[in-house]
């Protein structure tokens, strides 16, 4: 109690007060005698004040709090317990001297979850770090060292603010998101049953809406009872998902590129690089349409099932006889891939036997294999 004072009633009339009836207040773990306190919180202070006893006014500084929690148990109340930090001296109006780390406020006409809830805010927002800026500010000059010191704390304490909010806005933002999901999976249901009146038109429509939200019910961790299961079952989803993409640009994707897709359509449920490498990893063992490839140069990708490497590699050599020669920002540009992968395939046609390469001053230029002859007896 050593960090509980006496104060005059005057000292913090401009600050403004959410109030509690009914509080006990611990020492540690020892009741003390200041009971069914009537308990003001201010964004500075805890304030204590006994209705039977008005000269007995204590006031605590939120900035000695280290740690708020709360504390329940069999056949015991629920209290809020406030850790404090270490003190070096006693005030001299201190309430008492006392060697616990802690005090405990316990609620006997409701209100705990309201405290805690007040409290918490408080003690993220920090005023009383903002006051001593300010008052820093107004008597001191902002010339020299000591004023840039000034502004990059001031910076900082407004970067540590907004990071607070933004993290308070993120935690809504996904409760909110798991309530569209389940909305929108709620009305994919009703539209597949054909449920109301609702026109072709309008179903495909909502599909595209439905569409545009990603993935509506992603695979997590929590949802599967193990590890494998949570593989095999995110493989199959990241496969199903990509199969369509992939088809579009030929059948070949970059490892990289398929996880910015899935991740972006997973909303708020992300998943990490090695849980995606790992799930990719299932995709051949489970017959998936969509596998995972890795040429020799280490650059992974996720490849159709159907198009094996000898075919993609045919496929190559096919447009090669055709534009006669390639690079690989031409063979990017005629089959809609990344610059990457477009000189990996010529590349791999290349240990084929069914292409050729040419160093020169232009570059990198892949040609036709010409020496490979049709013939299967050439000297007969």
């Amino acid at each position: 109690m050593d960090r509980v004072y006496y104060h005059d009633s005057d000292c913090c009339v401009s600050e403004t007060y959410v109030s509690f009836k009914g509080v006990h207040l611990y020492d540690g773990d020892d009741k003390t005698h200041f009971d069914r306190e009537h308990v003001s919180l201010s964004p500075y202070h805890l304030h204590f004040a006994s209705p039977s006893r008005p000269q007995f006014k204590l006031l605590l500084d939120l900035q000695c709090i280290l740690r708020m929690e709360e504390e329940s148990g069999f056949m015991k109340s629920r209290k809020i317990v406030l850790h404090l930090c270490a003190t070096s001296a006693a005030r001299s109006n201190s309430v008492a001297k006392s060697s616990a780390s802690h005090i405990k406020l316990s609620f006997t006409e409701g209100g705990l979850s309201s405290m805690k809830a007040e409290m918490e805010k408080m003690l993220a927002a920090k005023m009383w770090t903002k006051l001593e800026i300010n008052k820093k500010v107004t008597t001191a000059s902002r010339s020299g060292i000591v004023g840039i010191e000034r502004k990059m704390q001031e910076k900082i304490q407004q970067s540590a603010t907004n990071i607070s909010v933004a993290f308070q806005d993120l935690k809504m933002l996904m409760d909110m998101a798991k309530d569209m999901v389940r909305l929108a999976n709620v009305m994919s249901n009703k539209i597949k049953d054909r449920q109301g009146n609702i026109s072709d038109d309008e179903t495909v429509a909502f599909k595209s809406y439905l569409l545009s939200l990603g993935i509506s019910d992603p695979v997590t961790r929590e949802s599967c009872s193990s590890g494998d299961t949570y593989r095999k079952q995110l493989a199959k989803q990241i496969s199903d998902f990509l199969l369509k993409p992939i088809s579009e640009i030929g059948g070949m994707m970059a490892l990289s590129d398929a996880y910015c897709r899935v991740n972006r359509a997973r909303g708020l449920d992300l998943l990490s690089p090695e849980d995606f490498l790992q799930s990719c990893k299932q995709m051949q063992p489970l017959n998936l349409p969509v596998k995972l490839r890795t040429f020799d140069s280490g650059v992974c990708v996720l490849q159709l099932q159907s198009q094996s490497d000898r075919y993609l590699d045919q496929e190559t050599e096919k447009l090669l006889k055709e534009k006669k020669t390639l690079t690989a920002e031409e063979l990017s540009q005629l089959i809609n891939i990344s610059v990457l992968l477009a000189r990996e395939r010529l590349i791999s046609a290349e240990k084929c036997g069914l292409a050729c390469r040419d160093d020169t001053v232009r570059g990198l230029l892949f040609y036709p294999n010409l020496f490979i002859s049709t013939d299967p007896n050439p000297l007969s």
